[in-house]
């Protein structure tokens, strides 16, 4: 796999704290279902920055660590260097469980990157990193996302291409099914074909599709959003149909989605950030229903464009109509049953 710069936007502390807001609904529990922490060129975002951000104000009583290739092992066969990923996961999560950082179980579930085309040497990976996770492994991501155009860019790995219909990828995934371990997906919209086929073909894993299922909004697709819209729509519509999927609502302060907000002179309230994200919010709804879909801050990659504290006020306001137990549902408990996360004190 080819990796290249990071293509994440910067943090600007100072021009984030321009726009700060009233916490809505601070009683209402959530559960950030994806997360990373990383201490790297681009930054550092580790058990300091994190812990601010989930006790900015609102009730965040778990969180999911997703892969990023964090902390790699330096040495030993090249398959195990994930192993140091999951190991240091577990760690930060000893150290909220501590209790010493807050009350947020953070880190309480963990998404590790073992490589799904290993064959043979997988099983021995997977166990590997379920030893060092003290218990937290729930799942599996992979580098995904791939796009013909190099405007169109979200990480500083990418994939071959075509790579979920690889044979030996989808023995991969299949094998997860016997470890008790998800698949975490971020792909773009134009791969949500391709998606489909790797969920189908394994039917006993629980396939999460992050970030809204990838509807992209730059280089080739800058100006189609409704175009873009409408094939993302059909491809999440597919995938909908398989009772094994599940989405990841969030993801969109990531600049392949075509927001412009951080190149404006104040941050976005939570009011844009709702009025922008609802025709995907609503779709999204409609295709899975509340117990299927989940909230996620994507944090840090999408700190570059608002803070943790507007974030969840526009996910918030988002499911304002939203029953008490459909909130219940988006919040924290699709996450809570995708990823076996335990239920801390009154969850209602």
């Amino acid at each position: 796999m080819q990796i290249v710069h990071a293509p994440h936007l910067p943090v600007r502390e100072d021009w984030l704290a321009l726009g700060e807001e009233p916490v809505l609904e601070p009683d209402l529990p959530i559960v950030d279902a994806h997360h990373h922490l990383w201490d790297r060129q681009s930054g550092r975002y580790l058990i300091d920055q994190f812990g601010k951000d989930v006790g900015s104000g609102h009730r965040i009583v778990s969180t999911v660590y997703l892969q990023c290739r964090s902390m790699l092992r330096q040495d030993g066969p090249e398959a195990m260097k994930p192993v140091g990923e999951v190991e240091f996961a577990n760690g930060i999560a000893a150290m909220f469980a501590s209790g010493a950082y807050g009350p947020t179980r953070c880190c309480e579930a963990i998404v590790g990157g073992a490589d799904l085309t290993l064959g043979n040497e997988l099983g021995s990976v997977l166990e590997a990193m379920l030893h060092v996770s003290g218990g937290r492994l729930r799942g599996i991501r992979n580098p995904l996302a791939w796009h013909e155009s190099p405007e169109v860019s979200s990480s500083p790995v990418t994939p071959p291409r075509g790579l979920m219909l690889d044979p030996s990828f989808q023995q991969g995934a299949k094998a997860l099914a016997g470890f008790g371990l998800s698949l975490d997906a971020w792909v773009y919209h134009t791969q949500l074909a391709d998606l489909y086929e790797l969920a189908r073909v394994t039917p006993d894993v629980t396939v999460v599709i992050d970030h809204f299922g990838g509807p992209v909004g730059v280089g080739p697709h800058a100006h189609e959003r409704e175009q873009v819209r409408t094939a993302w729509k059909e491809g999440l519509s597919h995938l909908a149909s398989l009772p094994n999927t599940r989405i990841k609502l969030g993801g969109a302060g990531m600049s392949v989605f075509g927001y412009e907000f951080a190149s404006q002179e104040l941050p976005p309230s939570s009011e844009q950030l709702a009025a922008a994200w609802r025709p995907y919010f609503e779709t999204c709804i409609e295709l899975f229903g509340p117990d299927r879909c989940m909230f996620e801050s994507n944090f840090p990659v999408d700190k570059g464009m608002f803070s943790y504290s507007v974030l969840w006020n526009a996910f918030k306001r988002l499911a304002s109509s939203m029953t008490t137990d459909e909130k219940a549902a988006l919040f924290y408990r699709t996450a809570a049953s995708t990823y076996r996360l335990q239920f801390h004190g009154d969850m209602s």
